[in-house]
């Protein structure tokens, strides 16, 4: 037997296991339902923070193989349905995301405090560039870039109210379902 349908037997016989695999693409997709929801957390002062963002890079920071690139298309593509844009836009801008953060994983890890918030805005930064950047050419046009500034200042903002249970679930939920690794 190959050691990939080992792994694979393996998983479904553990459905603990299974869960604890797609844990972070099932949050990822709950926070893009949730944000797009026509209730705003700022009373419209600031623009929708992509709170599916802050999941995509917590995962791919700590668990990057809990955070696959095909979940993080998955997450975008369901932003871009469920927000109205173009589809691929911010799919485009999460997989930049995605790979800055797992290039950079090394640098990202050992921040902390405001370093942490610093770290997640240059990635913020990435995506909204990437999903800018196809804007113009979708278009034909250069869009303003102030609401993009707020979109991701509101990102940044939030993101402690992302990471902080996601740590939670890393190490009360995650860990022991996968058997601590």
């Amino acid at each position: 037997m190959s050691a990939v349908a080992g792994t694979v037997e393996q998983m479904f016989n553990h459905p603990l296991r299974l869960l604890a695999s797609f844990l972070p693409l099932l949050l990822g997709l709950l926070l893009v339902f949730l944000i797009n929801m026509p209730v705003s957390f700022t009373g419209g002062l600031l623009p929708a923070p992509a709170l599916a963002l802050a999941c995509v890079y917590f995962w791919v920071l700590v668990r990057p193989d809990l955070m696959p690139p095909a979940a993080v298309l998955l997450i975008g593509l369901a932003e871009d349905l469920l927000s109205g844009g173009p589809p691929g836009l911010w799919a485009a801008g999460f997989l930049a995301a995605h790979w800055l953060t797992d290039r950079e994983r090394d640098s990202f890890a050992g921040l902390t405090g405001v370093g942490a918030l610093v770290g997640f805005a240059a990635v913020v930064l990435s995506a909204a560039l990437a999903a800018y950047g196809l804007e113009t050419v979708v278009y034909l046009r250069l869009a303003p870039v102030a609401p993009l500034l707020l979109h991701g200042v509101s990102t940044v903002v939030f993101y402690p109210l992302v990471a902080l249970p996601m740590g939670w679930l890393l190490h009360k939920v995650v860990g022991p379902m996968r058997g601590g690794d």
